[in-house]
């Protein structure tokens, strides 16, 4: 029987050898990080060791790195009203692009009538001129836009978006889980304030995730109060084994990104090369820069939950680009704010890949879309 083919990289990835061995060392500790003697002492080094790891790989301070359970738990604390930077006032207001994921659209702690849409182009990138008139009506804004999108890869203007917020007296928050590991992120470079991470996106394990702070940058109010962990910014115990695989999947990533990205994304123009051969396809946001992984499509008739179903049963493993529940199908949020037709979005198909897939990965995920192709495309 064929192994399967997994292309659902965007959702979770497979965890990194490093990492694994990294958690199974932590595994055998017995010490509580916050415990002074020597098994707390070598619980607490692992802990630091992952911080300065993702720190330097984000251009950060390791102090400014916050461990959460989640990336969603990472968003929520950074969407804090409050925030203050070295030279303004405090944020009054959260701006949202229309594309976000659903834990940034769920506003943190802001007041939903403090919390507003920017507008985003027919491609899925941020509007700028209506983030200006957005930031020009009202007081100092938190504004949160990601790094690249996790439906249809698409690469948002950060640094542009900074310049433009910074000059009205704003703060940046950028949720960068789709982009480490794939593509350069550093938060210098960036300008951003915030950054938020998640582990199982490029190898580490699910349950952990990371907020990472520019310096000059206060009034981050915790979720979750108690103990004085991470610098009293968020309490409870550490996950010393997750901490220490998510710094071992972060060196692990860094190291091979330029040659991992250029393979993906032979791959991924191979792919779609082959989806437009085998029926008069959509993707979409490929007139904009995409993370070199991800393709989300679409064809005349094609249903998505049908597609993926089908896909499955081939033994590949896709995702739609809408999403679910309750068991009820709805339009893709990002597709709907691009402008796209409800009856489109609910026809679009999520493939999206990693380091170790291979060429025959593609002629699987293809020799499946024909089959379905002959199938489900038919008037």
């Amino acid at each position: 029987m064929p192994t399967r083919v997994y292309l659902d990289w965007n959702a979770t990835t497979p965890l990194r050898p490093e990492a694994r061995a990294a958690m199974a060392a932590a595994f055998d500790l017995v010490g509580n990080p916050s415990s002074v003697h020597a098994e707390g002492r070598e619980a607490r080094r692992l802990v630091e060791e992952a911080r300065a790891e993702l720190a330097m790989a984000v251009g950060a301070v390791p102090r400014n790195v916050v461990f959460t359970s989640t990336g969603t738990e990472a968003n929520a604390l950074a969407l804090s009203p409050g925030l203050r930077g070295p030279s303004g006032g405090p944020v009054e207001r959260l701006l949202v692009s229309a594309v976000e994921h659903a834990s940034v659209l769920a506003g943190g702690r802001f007041p939903g009538a403090t919390i507003g849409l920017v507008q985003v182009t027919r491609s899925g990138v941020v509007d700028l001129e209506h983030l200006k008139a957005q930031l020009n009506n009202g007081p100092p804004a938190l504004v949160s836009v990601m790094a690249a999108n996790n439906e249809t890869g698409a690469l948002q203007p950060v640094a542009d978006v900074a310049g433009i917020v910074h000059e009205a007296g704003g703060l940046l928050h950028v949720d960068a889980i789709q982009a480490l590991g794939k593509i350069p992120f550093d938060i210098r470079d960036v300008g951003t304030d915030l950054a938020t991470f998640s582990a199982h996106k490029i190898g580490g394990p699910k349950g952990i995730g990371a907020l990472v702070v520019a310096e000059g940058i206060v009034g981050l109010e915790p979720v979750l109060r108690g103990g004085g962990q991470e610098l009293n910014r968020r309490a409870g115990t550490e996950n010393v084994a997750g901490i220490a695989g998510f710094g071992a999947a972060v060196k692990a990533a860094l190291q091979t990104l330029r040659e991992d990205a250029e393979h993906m994304a032979t791959l991924r123009n191979r792919l779609e090369n082959g989806i437009r051969e085998i029926a008069d396809a959509t993707i979409f946001s490929e007139e904009v820069e995409r993370l070199p992984n991800t393709v989300l499509f679409t064809a005349p008739a094609l249903k998505a939950e049908t597609a993926v179903i089908g896909f499955d049963l081939e033994g590949v493993a896709v995702s739609s680009g809408s999403a679910c529940s309750s068991g009820k199908v709805q339009p893709s949020h990002v597709l709907s704010a691009m402008g796209f037709d409800p009856v489109v979005s609910q026809g679009a198909v999520r493939l999206s890949l990693g380091w170790s897939t291979e060429p025959d990965d593609i002629n699987r995920a293809l020799e499946a879309w024909r089959k379905l192709g002959n199938s489900l495309l038919k008037h």
